[in-house]
């Protein structure tokens, strides 16, 4: 049975199996720990988040304290604030100061709470303990011991989450620390999330080590692309560069958790991008204006129109990228062909990594695309482009050499007329090119992607587009004007809108419902 009781003089109901720290939580009220997490085991070790019930002589840690019935409990009486004072001394005593040259120094907890409750100096006169620093725990992950308040929650992340088991506790008294056991490093597939359990600066990651101060980030909320799990992420960046990605929580999609692949794949937004278009001259690619370039784009589409035009396409773009995509191939091309391409399987888990490394093939499917394009198909596009059927192949956010082959793919790209390649990024095979279009990176655009449930997921824009980079479906829209056909959609959100009407799964849906944590398509 839920639980009636007050907290701060709020009369709350709580879920009968609740602690005083979820039930206040959940009533928006928010009491002070290091220890607790809610995706992980109680410990109960760090002591800071007391409070006191009424009638109880002594305080109570509130994480590890059931509620009950006409419980009364003040999260910051006099004797509660003295409490955590004196918590904060104690956890302070051997800490090294060192915030100057930490990079959780803006975000951390010793910090936020310290100038709470207004320690603003210490008592103590003896010699610190001094602890093992910058220790290599794995590819990513240094670990300071002196930093560190032994709250264990890197411990009981890899034993309860990723069950991996690298991370223990080692020695007593004083002399107790974090480590690795003997013979392992903290390499399994999730290991940056003890950066992000972490409430203080012992462990960090060597990709973000004193690269920026985190009071110059500002963050996009977003979906991971790297596969078609759709991992809720914040994205960290300051003016038109990224720095890094956290997981944002969404309990029905990645709780809090993200992999180091999709942690770390926001390189690509940063680096080998392809920002102007382009046409070939001779045996060069030489930079352009981008009408330029659509029109020898659309003249070749054009010349070629139905049989002779193919289209590849990876579910790389968002759904409102390829609903436009699909009503500038239906006038251009002809259903067999146009392609999904996906790519080969990854590695997959049971828990977060998909082997389809794409964001959206669910979406495209529910788009009217054909399933993702099997060898054999591959191999039939690859004929009817030898043997001259296939003229003009538009190929979007595609490795050709990975589709066609290494060996193979400039052997087919000198039979075509013209190759228009839309990529964001360098791929494999694009240098053939006889036109390239620069689409903008997920981090750029706004949209959504349906990941493999068929949740539909937001993204949101960064910053604008890098040099004369356009989301994808502007570039489509665009080209579709130039061939003479009609379409004018004035953003994402507009192309959404007239999917909800135009496609059955998508029927009814809005941004508003997406929000932040998506909304399932119609019968996925």
């Amino acid at each position: 049975m839920p639980k009636k009781l007050t907290i701060d003089g709020k009369k709350i109901t709580a879920r009968d199996d609740a602690t005083i720290i979820q039930a206040a939580y959940e009533a928006g009220i928010t009491i002070p720990h290091y220890c607790y997490h809610p995706k992980l085991s109680i410990a109960g070790n760090c002591r800071m988040c007391l409070v006191e019930l009424e009638g109880r002589p002594k305080l109570e840690i509130s994480c590890n304290t059931p509620v009950g019935d006409d419980m009364v409990v003040f999260t910051n009486s006099d004797r509660v604030v003295e409490g955590r004072r004196g918590v904060l001394e104690f956890l302070l005593i051997n800490h090294p100061l060192d915030c100057p040259i930490c990079d959780q120094a803006g975000e951390c907890g010793l910090q936020d709470y310290y100038m709470q409750y207004g320690l603003n100096k210490s008592r103590f006169q003896e010699e610190k303990v001094h602890k093992n620093k910058v220790v290599d725990f794995g590819p990513d992950i240094v670990f300071d011991g002196e930093r560190c308040i032994l709250c264990t929650r890197c411990v009981r992340f890899t034993q309860e989450i990723t069950q991996t088991n690298e991370l223990g506790i080692f020695n007593r008294g004083d002399t107790v620390e974090i480590a690795t056991f003997p013979g392992k490093q903290l390499d399994n597939p999730y290991a940056g999330n003890v950066v992000d359990v972490c409430p203080v600066g012992a462990l960090t990651s060597k990709d973000f080590r004193f690269k920026v101060r985190v009071w110059f980030l500002k963050e996009a909320k977003s979906v991971c692309p790297g596969c078609s799990r759709g991992c809720n992420i914040n994205v960290h960046y300051n003016q038109d560069r990224v720095y890094r990605l956290k997981p944002r929580q969404n309990d029905d999609v990645n709780e809090l958790w993200i992999c180091d692949a999709g942690r770390y794949g926001y390189k690509s937004i940063n680096e080998q991008r392809v920002l102007y278009p382009m046409v070939r001259q001779g045996d060069a690619l030489e930079r352009t204006g981008l009408q330029t370039a659509l029109e020898q784009a659309s003249n070749a589409l054009q010349q070629h129109a139905g049989a002779g035009v193919g289209i590849i396409a990876a579910p790389q773009g968002t759904n409102e990228d390829l609903y436009v995509l699909s009503k500038l191939a239906n006038r251009v091309s002809t259903a067999d062909n146009v392609l999904l391409y996906t790519g080969e399987p990854g590695d997959e888990d049971d828990f977060l990594i998909r082997a389809d490394k794409n964001p959206n093939t669910y979406g495209a499917r529910a788009l009217g695309f054909q399933a993702p394009a099997s060898a054999n198909v591959i191999a039939t596009l690859a004929r009817a482009i030898e043997q001259g059927s296939i003229k003009v192949l538009y190929a979007i956010d595609t490795d050709l050499e990975a589709a066609f082959g290494a060996d193979a793919w400039s052997n087919l790209a000198a039979k075509l007329d013209c190759l228009i390649v839309q990529t964001s990024n360098e791929r494999p095979g694009w240098q053939l090119a006889h036109v390239v279009l620069p689409s903008a990176v997920y981090a750029e655009r706004d949209g959504t992607f349906t990941n493999f449930e068929g949740r539909v997921q937001r993204i949101n824009p960064a910053f604008a587009p890098h040099g004369d980079a356009l989301p994808a479906w502007q570039l489509y829209q665009r080209l579709g004007q130039t061939l003479g056909h009609s379409g004018d959609y004035a953003s994402a959100e507009a192309i959404l809108t007239e999917m909800a009407t135009e496609v059955p799964a998508f029927g009814g849906m809005s941004y508003a419902k997406v929000g932040d944590l998506g909304q399932m398509l119609l019968n996925p």
